[in-house]
């Protein structure tokens, strides 16, 4: 057993100090942290003289004061400073020498039908364009109201949106709230599990086979049992992982902690709050992580140990990428239905189940027995796929060619039968 911990701890030690390990955490890790800061990065950039300078000529002389009432209220952040010019010839060249960024031209015909042309150098900003049509939209509303005797107060009551609150009547079921302090982490989980499996699994399987490949793996296994070699292999890049996903969510959780403090509050740290999330959801998602990562894993280990060739590695274990990639895209549309009858199937289905059980536990009430059986049956494939994996791993070590998987898998397991 002392053999397993050396090989336990030379996988872990080795895999931490590489460079690809460093470089893919610092960059992992800056990624976060603009995430977490963007609103905070791009005010760094911005001021007084980043709102576009818009020149509005009035042609009717009488619908700029109405207009510029309608901007105020759907211009929200203020993002335009429009003002009132009298000559187009004058604006026009003030567009073109860039003083200002564009103009609007206020008409009304004959019939009394309200319109407007927008001109500036380019025409590819369409928030600007947006925000001005809607403007001069609910001008037309405002004056047309107003010369038929209805108040604009009037007006604003029957625009207003109704709002519809949602109850759930079921007992036990989430609330509202509930739901939106989960999502964020749910959203959060599912790219973990997802990005997680592929990398480290894919690593677990380049490194088996990186060893068998050099010859390393024939001096290893007159060391100790291939089968401890397996798990040691297994345990040692699984706490790698654990590793830098500490170090990832750690540097997402400060910064979002001091992003909270500022004064130009991240939108992104309102839907990643995970500080009113309840403790269960936080254990499942946990135990579904380790689940999905022991899983894909093992099945990881043993297709790597019947490789001969490190380039052949991607193409043996494709099929378990297709497996994680199915998974993944099935909880992405159960977010917006996670009660639909399939998510509820494909839950029990033990290489979908740590997405998406876990989708379900966190947007749903289910009953315990539903996430004990998805745990149970997940954990039995586990060990199901040890025992295989562990026999497969001990002949496959042993094999070098350049045979098909398929026949590569019956060939260790009639080595480690022997």
């Amino acid at each position: 057993m002392n053999k397993f911990w050396i090989m336990l701890s030379h996988t872990y030690k080795n895999k931490i100090m590489a460079k690809s390990f460093i470089i893919s955490t610092v960059i992992t890790v800056l990624l976060v942290l603009v995430v977490t800061n963007l609103e905070s990065i791009i005010s760094l950039f911005q001021g007084d003289d980043a709102k576009e300078k818009i020149a509005v000529v009035d042609e009717t002389n009488e619908l700029y004061p109405v207009f510029s009432k309608q901007l105020k209220a759907v211009d929200t952040d203020g993002d335009l400073d429009v003002k009132l010019k009298q000559s187009e010839d004058e604006v026009t060249k003030q567009v073109k020498d860039e003083s200002l960024d564009g103009m609007l031209i206020i008409k009304r015909d004959e019939k009394g039908t309200i319109s407007g042309t927008y001109k500036a150098l380019t025409i590819s900003d369409e928030s600007t364009y947006q925000t001005l049509q809607q403007a001069l939209t609910q001008t037309k509303t405002a004056v047309g109201t107003a010369e038929l005797g209805v108040s604009q107060e009037t007006i604003s009551s029957l625009y207003a949106p109704v709002t519809v609150g949602q109850k759930a009547l079921k007992e036990g079921a989430k609330s509202e709230e509930e739901l939106g302090q989960t999502v964020g982490l749910v959203y959060i989980m599912l790219f973990v599990i997802y990005f997680s499996v592929i990398m480290y699994a894919s690593m677990i399987a380049m490194e088996v086979a990186t060893e068998k490949s050099s010859r390393v793996m024939e001096i290893l296994i007159s060391s100790m049992p291939p089968i401890q070699q397996m798990f040691a292999k297994l345990l040692g890049i699984g706490l790698v992982g654990i590793t830098q996903l500490a170090i990832i969510i750690g540097a997402g959780s400060l910064s979002l902690k001091l992003n909270q403090k500022s004064e130009t509050a991240s939108s992104v740290g309102g839907f990643l709050n995970l500080t009113d999330v309840s403790a269960t959801t936080v254990i499942y998602a946990v135990i579904f992580f380790l689940l999905g990562y022991f899983l894909y894993a093992t099945l990881a280990a043993f297709l790597g140990s019947v490789v001969s060739r490190i380039e052949d590695v991607q193409q043996t274990i494709t099929p378990m990428t297709l497996l994680v990639v199915a998974g993944f895209m099935i909880a992405m549309f159960g977010l917006n239905a996670p009660d639909a009858g399939f998510i509820t199937v494909t839950s029990f289905i033990p290489f979908f189940t740590p997405m998406i059980m876990f989708l379900r536990v966190g947007m749903l009430d289910i009953p315990f027995w539903q996430a004990a059986v998805g745990i149970g049956i997940t954990l039995l494939t586990i060990v199901i796929l040890a025992v295989i994996g562990a026999r497969i791993y001990k002949g496959g070590v042993l094999i070098y060619g350049n045979s098909s998987a398929f026949k590569a898998i019956k060939q260790a397991l009639r080595l480690a039968k022997n």
